[in-house]
């Protein structure tokens, strides 16, 4: 990866990334709690329509699963979702899951939006 200076220790997240495949995760090197990652979402206003947000997220859909779009964006690290790691209802998850794990630490360290 011509991004990549210097050498990488390890990967935080729970499986190794196909575009590092010699990097180690944070568990293979010892570090089992340490689990972060960087990901990416498409939302929409609240109240947005069933029909509109289907519609959205077939065109996502599509997008993810184009080769030349797909091949770049894991050339580039990204770790895409497949089936029903795609729906709202998975990412509604993710969010609360994420808000859950962030906010005690957060409010720990003393760091305000503003």
């Amino acid at each position: 990866m011509p991004w990549l200076a210097g050498k990488a220790y390890a990967i935080a997240t729970p499986k190794r990334n196909p575009a590092l495949p010699d990097v180690p995760t944070t568990r293979e090197a010892g570090l089992p709690e340490f689990q972060v990652s960087a990901w990416n979402a498409l939302f929409a206003p609240k109240g947005t329509p069933k029909p509109i947000i289907d519609k959205l997220n077939a065109a996502l859909g599509k997008a993810l699963d184009d080769p030349k779009t797909r091949s770049r964006l894991l050339e580039l690290g990204s770790d895409i979702p497949e089936g029903e790691g795609r729906t709202p209802q998975a990412l509604a998850e993710l969010v609360k899951n994420e808000v859950a794990r962030w906010t005690p630490i957060l409010q720990a360290s003393g760091i305000v939006a503003n």
